[in-house]
């Protein structure tokens, strides 16, 4: 009788088989808590890279508009420089791979606005105001464009 009341023994874990369970346990939560801010992040980071490609569109465009004011106010030099960045611009944008912010219909469309460029900026550089007039008809392209 005395074996059925005495208590009874308790085995315990080694101290290396604790030390794995626990070491396992943390690895888990971490890895729990590290996948979500994963999602999260790529998530972001995409985010951030389709508005950087809007604002670079958006710059572009600026470009344009700002050479065919200057160019309507005979601020030729001024107007010169932004259709030449906006050429510069436009030509590394449309000559990305995959990173560009560009559609193939837009890449395709944008290509007869470049035959357009000698004669632009000469008609600036000559203060001919002949160019207000081609740098409009030239925006109002590039847009028609861009909203495909």
């Amino acid at each position: 009788m005395r074996e059925a009341l005495s208590p009874k023994a308790v085995k315990s874990k080694p101290l290396m088989r604790r030390l794995i369970n626990s070491t396992a346990l943390i690895l888990v939560g971490f890895v729990l808590g590290i996948v979500p801010m994963w999602v999260k992040s790529r998530e972001c980071s995409s985010a951030f890279s389709d508005a950087a490609h809007q604002l670079n569109l958006a710059r572009i465009q600026n470009t344009l508009a700002s050479a065919s004011i200057d160019a309507r106010r005979a601020d030729y030099e001024p107007a010169r420089q932004a259709a030449s960045s906006f050429f510069t611009s436009l030509g590394t944008e449309t000559d990305k791979g995959n990173g560009s912010a560009l559609s193939q219909a837009q890449k395709g469309g944008l290509k007869p606005l470049f035959i357009r460029r000698d004669e632009i900026i000469t008609l600036l550089a000559r203060n001919d105001p002949v160019a207000a007039d081609r740098l409009s008809d030239l925006y109002v392209s590039y847009r028609n464009i861009m909203k495909r």
